[in-house]
C-alpha cells in the first residue's frame, strides 16, 4: 500500500495544474475567454492581448504558483509520509501535464512556460535564478519570447546536472523530469517554431500592426 501515497500526491499536483488560470482570471475580471482569441492559448501572454496587464501579471503568478505549491509541499512535508525524491519529481511533472491537459477545461491547456518556471524554482531556488538568467539574456538578445522560453527549457536539465558537482544536489529523478517537461514544452510551441523559422513570430516590444 505504500504506492497509495505518492500516487495520491501525484493525483492532486494533476489537479492543481488543471486550473486554468487564464481561464478563470478573465471569468473573474469580466473578460473573453483567452481560447477564443490570439493564439487561442490559456496562457499569460494570451491574456495580455486583452489588453489587461493586471489579468495577464496575476494569470502569471497563479500559473507558476501552481507549480511550486505541489513541489514544495512534498518537499517540506512529505517526508514524514515517506515521500522523497522520486515523488517530488512527479508532483512537478504531474502540476506541468495538468496545464497542458487541464482535466477541468476539456484538456485545452496551454504551453506550460510559467508552470514549468514554478516546478523549477520549487526543485531549487538556484536552478531557478539560472533559468531567470538564461531567459532574460536570450529574450533580450533575440527579442523572441518563445525562443527563450524553449532556450531556458533546455539548459534547465543542464544547469541541474552542473549545479550537481558545484553548489547542489540534483535528485535524477528531478533531471528526468525536467527532460520531460523541456520536450513537451518544445512540442507545444511547434507553431512558434514555425514562424521562427519564416520569420513571421513576433518580437517582444514590437507594436502590432
Amino acid at each position: 500500500m505504500e504506492f497509495l501515497t505518492p500516487a495520491i500526491a501525484t493525483i492532486v499536483a494533476y489537479l492543481i495544474g488543471s486550473l486554468s488560470f487564464a481561464v478563470v482570471v478573465s471569468r473573474l475580471m469580466g473578460l473573453q475567454d483567452p481560447r477564443t482569441y490570439g493564439s487561442k492559448n490559456p496562457g499569460a501572454t494570451n491574456v495580455l492581448r486583452s489588453g489587461s496587464k493586471k489579468a495577464a501579471i496575476l494569470t502569471l503568478l497563479l500559473d507558476a504558483l501552481k507549480g511550486w505549491v505541489p513541489v514544495v509541499a512534498v518537499k517540506w512535508w512529505g517526508e514524514a509520509w515517506g515521500l522523497g525524491d522520486g515523488s517530488v519529481a512527479l508532483v512537478g511533472l504531474a502540476a506541468f501535464l495538468g496545464h497542458l491537459w487541464p482535466v477541468f477545461f476539456r484538456f485545452e491547456g496551454g504551453k506550460g512556460v510559467a508552470t514549468a518556471a514554478g516546478v523549477i524554482i520549487g526543485f531549487n531556488p538556484w536552478l531557478g535564478l539560472a533559468s531567470l538568467l538564461t531567459w532574460v539574456i536570450v529574450a533580450y538578445a533575440f527579442r523572441y519570447s518563445s525562443l527563450a522560453s524553449m532556450v531556458t527549457a533546455i539548459f534547465a536539465p543542464t544547469f541541474f546536472l552542473f549545479g550537481n558537482h558545484v553548489a547542489w544536489t540534483a535528485p535524477s529523478t528531478q533531471v528526468l523530469a525536467l527532460a520531460l517537461m523541456a520536450l513537451l514544452l518544445i512540442w507545444r510551441h511547434a507553431e512558434n517554431i514555425n514562424r521562427l523559422l519564416a520569420g513571421k513570430e513576433s518580437k517582444l516590444g514590437a507594436k502590432k500592426s
